[in-house]
Formats: C-alpha cells, sequence, structure tokens
C-alpha cells in the first residue's frame, strides 16, 4: 500500500556544494547501477530478508484506511503512489474507456477535453502542440512517460514528441499546480504523466482509419508473456495533406516494453521511436508561411522495484531529440540571398534516480536523489564551440542535482505528507534552493474528503528562451529560474454514481519568462518581465447514468468540468506570444449514450474564452493588434461493436468553426474520418 508526499524549501548559498552533490551523486550512480543490473538477483535476495513481523507491522499500520478508500486507483501525484481519494491535490484521470469513445487521434487532441487544460495547437493530431496547465506557458508542463520526464529542454514546443500511439494507454493522471517535487523541476505548473497499458496475456490490436484532407493512419500492437516475462511493442504511422496550404504531416511511433517479475519484485524496460515530418505554416512566424519541421526523438529506460519494509526504486534513462527546422521549406520558389542555412538542432537528457520507501506504523517515508544532464548541439542555440561537429557550430549543458525527502502520516480519517527537495543546478553558480511542499487530506466521511496543500517550485529558462537570436527574435542570456509558490484547498466526493469535486487555486509567480515585443514591428524578446498573482478555481462531475437509471435506457455517462483563472501581473504594454494568452474560462462537457444494440455515440462541447491578444498580419505584414474571441466547440464519435471488431466514425469541429489558438494559425474546420479496429 502506498503513501503521500510533500515538500519543504529553504534557500543555501555555500561554494563547496557542488562538489559535493557530484561525490555524493558518485556514490549514488554505483548504487543505481547495482541495483539495475543486478536486476532480479538483487531484489530477491532483499525480499527474502524482511522480517515477517515488520511486515505485519506495516499492514496493520494501513488497517485503519476504510476499504472503499483501497479501491481507489493508486495515483503518481507523489513520490509514493497514493489512493486517489488520499491525493490532495487535483488530479485528474483519463482512463482508457474514456480514451476509445473520445473522437481524437492524438493524446493532445484527448487533453483538449479536460476543463484545467489549455491545448494551444499549431498543428492538429499530434503535429505540436503547447500544454499549458492553470494558465502557466507550455515551458512548466513536465510531460512523463511511466514516470519517466521527457520535458525538453530544447524547448516545450517539442515535449511532446513521444512514441506513444492511443492504443497504448492505460490512463493518463495530471496533477494541477507545482509539483517540483514529484516531477522534477520542469514541473512549473503541473505535470501530465501517460501510463501504459502492461498486460499480462498474449493480446494483438489493429487500427485503420481515413477521411478527409488525404487522412490515413495505422496502428498496431501486441504483447505476450514468457515465464516470468511480458512484452509488448507497437506502431503506429499517420498522415495528411493538411487542411491548409503547408500544414501536411507524416508521423511514425514505435514503442517497446518489457517487464520481468521475481518474487514480486520487477524490472521494466522501454525504448520508443517517435519522428515527424510537416508543414509549418506561420508556426514560429507569420512573416513566413513556408516553414517545415523535422523532428526525430529515441529514448530508452531502466526501472527496478523490490519489495518489502524497505523498498528501493533506481532508474535511468536517456532521450535524444533532433529537430531540423526550415524557416523557408525546400523548394519554396524566390528563396531570398540573406537565407543561407535551416536550423539544426540535438538535444540530450540523461537521468539516474534512487528513489527509496520505508513503510513504519507512523507511515511511509520516502527519499532519494536524482541526476539530470541537459545538453545541445546546434547551429543556432548555445555557445560557440572550437571545433564544429558536423553541422553544429554551438553547444551548452548544464546538470541539476536534487536531494528530496519526504513523509507521509496515514490515519482513519486523516493523511498529512511533509517533505522537500533541496535542488542544484550548474547553470546557476553557487546557489542551492530547498522547494517545500505541505499536504493533508481529512476523510470527512467514506465519500467526502477535503484536503489542502502549500508547494513551492522553480523552472531553468530552456535553452530556445537563453540563445534563441534570429531576424524576428532576440534570446537572453541573462534570464533567471522562475519562482512560483502555491496553495490550494478543495473537495473531492467519489460515489458508484456521482464523482465531484471544486478546488480553489492560488499561485505566485516571479521571474516568470514569456516572449514579449513593445509594439508590433519589434522583435519578440524572451523576458524574466511577468510577475504574476493568479487565483482561481476548477470543478468537475462525473454521472454513471447507467448505475442511476439502470441498464434498459439508453444513456451512459455524462462528465462536465469548469476552470476560471484570474491573473494579475505589472501594469505595461507589452505585447505576450505565450503566457499571458491565457484561458479565463473553459467549460467541457461530454455525453455517451447508446442508440441501438451496440452502437453508441459520444458527444463533446467544450467552450473557451482566451484573454490576450495577438498581432494580425495582413499579406505577411504585422497589422493591428486583435483580442481573442471565445470559442465553441461540438465533436462526436459513434463506435459500432461487433464482437473483436469495432467500426467507428467521428466528426471534429461539426458546425466549421473558424478559431485560432495562437495569433495566424487558423485551426481545422469541419473534419470527417470513420475506420475500423480488431483486438484479439
Amino acid at each position: 500500500m502506498n503513501r503521500k508526499l510533500v515538500q519543504t524549501k529553504k534557500v543555501y548559498r555555500f561554494k563547496r556544494f557542488a562538489r559535493k552533490s557530484y561525490s555524493v551523486f558518485n556514490s549514488l550512480h554505483k548504487t543505481i547501477t547495482i541495483g539495475v543490473l543486478s536486476g532480479c538477483a538483487l531484489m530477491n535476495a532483499h525480499a527474502a530478508i524482511v522480517d515477517p513481523a515488520e511486515k505485519i507491522a506495516t499492514e496493520r499500520s494501513i488497517d485503519t484506511i476504510p476499504s472503499t478508500e483501497l479501491d481507489e486507483v493508486v495515483v503518481t501525484a507523489t513520490k509514493v503512489g497514493l489512493p486517489l481519494n488520499l491525493a490532495a491535490k487535483q488530479v485528474t484521470l483519463i482512463s482508457k474507456q474514456e480514451i476509445e469513445r473520445a473522437p481524437v487521434r492524438s493524446i493532445e487532441d484527448l487533453l483538449k477535453y479536460v476543463a484545467g487544460v489549455d491545448i494551444l495547437q499549431r498543428g492538429p493530431h499530434g503535429v505540436q502542440a503547447d500544454i499549458s496547465l492553470r494558465g502557466g506557458s507550455f515551458d512548466q508542463t513536465a510531460i512523463l512517460l511511466n514516470g519517466i520526464n521527457l520535458t525538453s529542454p530544447h524547448t516545450g514546443h517539442y515535449s511532446f514528441d513521444i512514441p506513444v500511439n492511443l492504443s497504448d494507454i492505460e490512463r493518463i493522471e495530471i496533477v494541477q499546480g507545482p509539483s517540483s517535487m514529484v516531477y522534477g523541476a520542469s514541473a512549473f505548473a503541473g505535470g501530465v504523466n501517460i501510463i501504459t497499458k502492461k498486460e499480462e496475456k498474449a493480446t494483438a490490436f489493429a487500427k485503420l482509419e481515413g477521411g478527409m484532407h488525404g487522412l490515413f493512419g495505422a496502428e498496431a500492437r501486441g504483447s505476450y508473456k514468457v515465464g516470468l516475462a511480458s512484452h509488448s511493442f507497437s506502431a503506429g504511422y499517420k498522415q495528411s495533406d493538411g487542411y491548409i496550404r503547408n500544414s501536411d504531416y507524416k508521423i511514425t511511433n514505435l514503442l517497446w516494453q518489457s517487464r520481468f517479475r521475481a518474487n514480486g519484485s520487477n524490472i521494466d524496460f522501454q525504448a520508443g521511436l517517435n519522428n515527424k515530418a510537416y508543414g509549418a505554416n506561420t508556426f514560429y512566424s507569420a512573416a513566413y508561411p513556408n516553414q517545415f519541421d523535422n523532428t526525430e526523438g529515441i529514448f530508452f529506460s531502466v526501472r527496478g522495484e523490490s519489495q518489502g519494509k524497505l523498498k528501493f526504486i533506481p532508474h535511468i534513462y536517456w532521450n535524444r531529440h533532433y529537430d531540423e527546422f526550415q524557416l523557408i521549406r525546400e523548394g519554396t520558389p524566390d528563396v531570398p540571398d540573406w537565407y543561407k542555412s535551416h536550423n539544426y538542432h540535438r538535444s540530450d537528457v540523461f537521468g539516474m534516480n534512487l528513489h527509496m520507501q520505508v513503510a513504519t506504523t507512523w507511515g511511509i517515508t520516502s527519499f532519494g536523489g536524482e541526476f539530470r544532464n541537459e545538453g545541445i548541439l546546434s547551429n543556432v542555440l548555445g555557445k560557440p564551440i572550437e571545433e564544429s561537429i558536423g553541422k553544429y557550430t554551438k553547444s551548452d549543458n548544464r546538470t541539476n542535482i536534487s536531494y528530496f525527502a519526504e513523509h507521509n502520516f496515514i490515519w482513519e480519517k486523516l493523511t498529512i505528507s511533509l517533505g522537500g527537495l533541496l535542488n542544484y543546478n550548474t547553470a546557476i553558480t553557487d546557489q542551492v534552493d530547498f522547494y517545500p511542499a505541505l499536504n493533508g487530506s481529512f476523510r470527512a466521511t467514506d465519500h467526502l474528503s477535503l484536503y489542502t496543500s502549500w508547494n513551492k517550485a522553480t523552472r531553468m529558462p530552456t535553452f530556445t528562451d537563453l540563445y534563441y537570436t534570429t531576424a524576428t527574435h532576440m534570446g537572453n542570456i541573462d534570464l533567471k529560474s522562475e519562482q512560483s509558490e502555491a496553495f490550494e484547498s478543495g473537495i473531492k466526493y467519489s460515489h458508484p454514481v456521482v464523482r465531484a469535486n471544486v478546488a480553489l487555486f492560488l499561485m505566485k509567480g516571479r521571474n516568470m519568462i514569456d516572449w514579449v515585443k513593445t509594439s508590433p514591428e519589434a522583435l519578440w524578446e524572451s523576458r524574466n518581465h511577468t510577475q504574476l498573482n493568479k487565483k482561481g478555481f476548477e470543478a468537475a462531475l462525473n454521472v454513471n447514468l447507467t448505475s442511476w437509471f439502470g441498464e434498459q435506457q439508453p444513456l451512459r455517462s455524462f462528465s462536465a468540468g469548469y476552470m476560471f483563472i484570474d491573473q494579475e501581473r505589472v501594469k505595461d504594454e507589452l505585447i505576450s506570444n505565450y503566457s499571458l494568452n491565457h484561458l479565463r474560462h473553459k467549460v467541457t462537457a461530454e455525453l455517451h449514450h447508446t442508440v441501438v444494440k451496440r452502437l453508441t455515440l459520444s458527444w463533446h462541447f467544450r467552450w473557451q474564452q482566451r484573454m490576450g491578444s495577438y498581432v494580425q498580419y495582413v499579406d505577411l505584414k504585422p497589422g493591428e493588434k486583435v483580442e481573442f474571441a471565445p470559442v465553441a466547440l461540438f465533436d462526436a464519435k459513434a463506435n459500432y461493436e461487433l464482437g473483436c471488431t469495432n467500426l467507428f466514425l467521428q466528426a471534429n469541429n461539426i458546425f466549421n468553426t473558424t478559431y485560432v489558438d495562437l495569433g495566424n494559425i487558423p485551426q481545422p474546420g469541419f473534419w470527417f474520418t470513420g475506420g475500423v479496429s480488431i483486438r484479439l
């Protein structure tokens, strides 16, 4: 059984800390390496020496939790996984059933239906989208795959270049609010953790789909088990000619996962490849409609987990991302003489974690550390290097070292978690920061609980923030790290028929980073210009209509959500490209019902009002500053189940509404598709 984590912070400054940190992490590296390479043998030996009396004491400390709590899905909103009802944070779950009936073709499309999430799309169906939580910027959201932090240090635009198909996903966990201690420094506004399926038997899945604008998609997934090992492999491909000029795309995903078990201990391997090539019409500058991007991401990770009173969870991961950005796409006529070369980037992230948990009658104590190195090679970003490496003439590198500790007290009615993260980054000389968190949850009844939390977080500027200087943009190597402090309180109601929650939140931010300009004709500049005070609330309702009205009637489920944000900042006349263009209101609703036997329909609605403005371009020249207009959108999907075969039709933007998420990039109008899937 798992428990909850909280964080506590201080600020230390002393020059010898870096050397000490590296010394300690040399030992940590060895521990992790031994933990992973020794694998099952080490874990079995550990499990064998656990004192049975101690194990009984551990189990007894959990006996006071009501059994209804134990049936909850265990979420990773803290260092120690806890049942959803015990989590003292706003955690939104998207289940595999919700994914299957949603009219979407990518994770980004799926997240649009969550009230607390803002998806600013440049291209649809997973081409590119910026993900923000509660009004934060896209660089402030951590993106994880099975707990592996794949957030890009290059730019948050590429954080979702991950090799996952919708059919791979078991569920998605969205943690709102600062979560640096849980997900790392990049989780400034929260995190999105994608949990993939772990089949324990042989399965097979295949899907084909096609539709308007030359859309074609195919997915295949298979899994099998041999002895104590289970393996799965999936492949996906999708393409489209595009809904406007220069919006075509081709996307390929490959994902391999293996799990080895011995006496309850696990070793998990996963590796994947994501490749995208797409027309990027006005993606980064409306003055250049013929942009093109070709990216490739590869990653590999190994994770071990032992069992017993003292649990070891070592983790090693590596993620590499290639990017070739063409401001003027090859084949475009009349290329100006000043355009000499495309932009080439290669970013690498290497990390090692060691997480330990101790269970006692007083609760669960969690502690450990993380080493994360981030580097980039580029012909645009970074500092000049003496000798070029292929096309790369510049580079930069930084290392983030953190230690954490947290204890979770769990009683019959009350859970209290407190802890903290001690963080050092080599890019900030002689400075160590301490980020605390305090979380509490009170279970008033078997169905009703109240919670409150206080957390602090930080975020380092991306390499793009620091160095991206072109004819239209100016980077800033003197940027400071962002800092935030957040308070949250809420109520959760959980019942087989109705689930509901309301959360009130307040966040204070300083040194906030954004790309701004002083006038429509000026360059975009990255600045620590904004000091934010942000407050708001979220509400969500899920109703199981089948349990309420019975199986004989057609209604199956209904859900709705609402988010409101009031954001105050220092008064100025700057034009913001990102962080100040937040959602003030967002409403979502979904209805799932049966039409006839085996045929179901899902209706999805969202309405949103975005604050801020953008400079509208006319004939490739900057014109007037335009306020964002409210937008309402309807989508629908029909599923017909015939044994192991599923036939589906889906329609997006049914009323062909014209709108933009980011200035000057029109979003798709009505788009109709259909397909078939087979599951064995």
